[in-house]
């Protein structure tokens, strides 16, 4: 076994039970707050258990970034971002290639600006301890239905853009930032020989789900904030972030204003509306694919 190869597993052995104890420690103070929100019917009340948690999360996040700064040799590098506040509602855009981009994401923008927002897939509330904070931090869990399960079922059709409304709607209560992969997927080679036409570093945006959160959220919401991520040494893996195999990662923030004429439209049933919004989305996807090349040199 390479030298390499052994000092990330001697690393990991005493990063990872800390990581553990700090997400066991959070969690469960979490859950009893938690708890008290489902039982107390007062909405005034809830707001502000609501406001408790994220500020529980919040502190999770804190410990874990204070430990890739002292405990691993990564670097993260930020450039923009600086009128951006903690007070507000924004739109997070970024380009997707590991589970990384989540930690660096966090680490860039705890408490800089409201706490992060993800949609995720209904199956990841299974994930032990941490399915059950996404819920109690009213992230919300998506259900996406196959071609062929629309086909059996007709009525099906629009449940998800429903449930992207209605957790939208709850986005209103508190300041949030709502972010969104448009990729929809992460970035392999594979995937983007499909693409390859399209963009040299990026997969094409799906403009359905930033359109439908704007069109919820959309008089409230700041702004977007575009966010470019790359990783000089090659894309990493979790356990790379954790054995100390990445020097550096370097991020790019871009704050753009949203066009007023597409706060609100009907994306699904209007074609005329639904082009001009791709049209914008695709401008920013290339703006980024640039910036990504030149973050790359």
């Amino acid at each position: 076994m390479r030298a390499e190869t052994l000092r990330g597993l001697a690393r990991a052995l005493w990063i990872v039970p800390l990581l553990l104890l700090n997400t066991l420690l959070h969690t469960s103070v979490l859950f009893g707050f938690a708890v008290l929100k489902l039982l107390l019917p007062f909405a005034a009340t809830r707001r502000r258990l609501s406001r408790a948690l994220t500020v529980i999360a919040e502190n999770w996040i804190a410990v874990n970034s204070w430990m890739l700064e002292h405990f691993s040799p990564t670097v993260v590098r930020v450039e923009g971002g600086e009128s951006l506040r903690y007070a507000g509602w924004y739109l997070v855009v970024s380009n997707h290639q590991s589970w990384v981009d989540i930690v660096v994401l966090q680490k860039v923008f705890n408490r800089r600006i409201p706490f992060l927002k993800f949609f995720l897939k209904k199956e990841l509330i299974w994930v032990p301890v941490l399915g059950l904070a996404w819920w109690a931090l009213d992230f919300p869990f998506m259900r996406r239905y196959t071609p062929e399960q629309l086909r059996q079922r007709p009525e099906l059709k629009g449940a998800d853009v429903g449930e992207t409304r209605k957790a939208c709607e709850r986005f209103r209560a508190i300041p949030v930032s709502v972010m969104n992969f448009v990729e929809g997927t992460r970035f392999t080679p594979t995937k983007h020989a499909r693409h390859a036409e399209a963009f040299r570093h990026l997969l094409r945006p799906k403009a359905g789900g930033i359109a439908f959160v704007m069109n919820a959220m959309g008089e409230i919401l700041q702004s977007v904030v575009d966010v470019s991520i790359v990783y000089p040494d090659g894309i990493p893996t979790l356990f790379d972030l954790i054995a100390g195999r990445v020097s550096e990662v370097r991020v790019r923030i871009r704050e753009r204003a949203i066009p007023a004429d597409l706060i609100s439209g009907d994306y699904e049933n209007d074609g005329e509306f639904r082009t001009r919004f791709q049209a914008w989305i695709n401008e920013i996807w290339r703006d980024k694919d640039s910036e990504l090349e030149s973050m790359r040199r």
